[in-house]
This record gives structure tokens, C-alpha cells and sequence, in this order.
């Protein structure tokens, strides 16, 4: 099985405060599983830096905190992730929550006042659009019983 995952989710440099975090459920499931880990930093992938200013979705506009859109290497930083997941043929992707591009069901609401609100990252909006099944880094659980019957 290949998983898309979120490069940042793996420990990787990519975050957008610059910083590696390390994700206890996220190491356990992939040392667990010998499955095909495809990581992936849509954000990086659009032409963004490493540390980034940080930005929030705005309905389909994507706006750092000084009021600069940066729509367009969301958006091409989503293509490449699809590529990816056409490429290896994913079925599903594990993506940081809350962000522009890997929020799932909840991201941040565009006030840059770290107010949630329903929504989905472009990345996974358009994973989800091509049939990938998305799920957040706090929905391991959630995640294993989904592929439970492939296993």
C-alpha cells in the first residue's frame, strides 16, 4: 500500500516556522507498517521557502499575515502532490491539520487570530476531488480502521 503523507509529519524541514516536529502516532504507524511512505510538502513544492511567512486560507484566495496572496504556489504545490498520488497510485494520504494546504476538516479561518473553521487545505481539497481518501495526523485510529480490510 502507498500512503501520501506530509513531509513535515515525518520529521522532515519543511514547517513553516522552520521548525522539525516529531509526531509519536505518526512514527509508530510507519514503523509498524511496511507500507510505501510517499512524503510530500505541497507547500515547498509551490515554490515556497523554508522558514514562510505564515498564511491562512481566505475562501479560495490563500493571504500571508501582511496581506500578500500566495494562491498561486498553493495551488501549484497541490498539483504536484496529486501528480504524486497519481504517479504511486494512493489511495490515501495522512496531512497536517490545520494548515493552507494539508487542513482536512478544520483550518485556520483567514483572521490570523488561530480561529478554526470548517474547511479543507487546497491540497487536500484537490487529493479528495481525485478520489484519495484524507485523513489528519490525529486520525491514526481512524485511518487504520479504514484500510483494516486491505491488510
Amino acid at each position: 500500500m502507498r500512503i501520501l503523507i506530509s513531509a513535515c509529519l515525518l520529521g522532515l524541514y519543511c514547517r513553516y516556522d522552520g521548525k522539525i516536529c516529531h509526531y509519536a502516532s505518526i512514527r509508530r504507524l510507519v514503523e509498524q507498517y511496511d507500507w510505501q511512505w510517499i512524503p510530500c510538502c505541497p507547500e515547498q513544492a509551490g515554490g515556497l521557502p523554508t522558514p514562510r511567512v505564515p498564511a491562512e486560507r481566505c475562501g479560495s484566495r490563500i493571504l500571508t499575515a501582511q496581506g500578500r496572496e500566495v494562491t498561486a504556489a498553493y495551488e501549484k504545490g497541490a498539483e504536484q502532490a496529486v501528480y504524486l498520488a497519481k504517479l504511486f497510485q494512493c489511495r490515501y494520504a495522512i496531512l497536517k491539520e490545520k494548515s493552507p494546504s494539508c487542513g482536512c476538516d478544520r483550518i485556520y479561518d483567514g483572521s490570523f487570530q488561530h480561529r478554526l473553521c470548517a474547511g479543507q487545505g487546497v491540497t487536500a481539497e484537490r487529493l479528495q476531488a481525485m478520489g484519495v481518501q484524507v485523513f489528519g495526523e490525529t486520525q491514526v485510529a481512524r485511518f487504520l480502521q479504514t484500510v483494516q480490510p486491505f491488510l
